[in-house]
């Protein structure tokens, strides 16, 4: 199933890989730190601020990544999600849209389940090959370098959004 940007209502996104680099860092105490893009995290608000709900499904549970998500408003949060494909009754329960308004960003095999079953899947130029081979959508920036904002802004142009919201940042 293929469903154009105009069409989404709620964008998905993996973590690691999407929101970051990949790269996981850990201090000397074991502290496990993530580096998020600034430009991503506003366009996550700008599509949240548009109505277009957004949610976090990931294989890994990280404290860095529940600041960074209570620091952008997002609380549809699914995170140690072994089998992310299995996740998507709850997701439709939870937000009351059917998989066909649903985009997924993912990056690597453990999203290929999820991505095939949502309207549309998009992942990042550096993602496993068997990933980007079965995507509707590969961005021209890498994760946790400003994939994540132009997807959102590719969203927010689709549905005729983006002129106001460049004319009320001129304001």
């Amino acid at each position: 199933m293929k469903t154009s940007f105009s069409d989404i209502s709620l964008l998905l996104l993996d973590v690691d890989g999407i929101l970051t680099t990949g790269t996981v860092i850990y201090s000397d105490s074991g502290e496990e730190t993530k580096i998020f893009n600034v430009k991503d995290g506003l366009g996550i608000r700008l599509l949240m601020n548009a109505g277009i709900q957004v949610g976090i499904v990931t294989g890994r549970a990280a404290p860095a990544l529940r600041h960074r998500l209570a620091n952008l408003g997002i609380e549809l949060i699914w995170d140690a999600v072994r089998n992310k494909a299995a996740i998507l009754p709850e997701i439709v329960k939870t937000t009351g849209l059917q998989p066909e308004a649903m985009a997924f960003m993912g990056d690597d095999l453990p999203d290929l389940g999820l991505m095939k079953r949502v309207g549309l899947s998009i992942t990042v130029p550096d993602a496993a090959a068997e990933v980007r081979d079965r995507v509707h959508f590969t961005t021209r920036n890498s994760g946790g370098h400003g994939a994540v904002r132009e997807v959102c802004e590719a969203i927010l142009k689709a549905k005729d959004l983006w002129p106001a919201i460049v004319e009320n940042a001129l304001q």
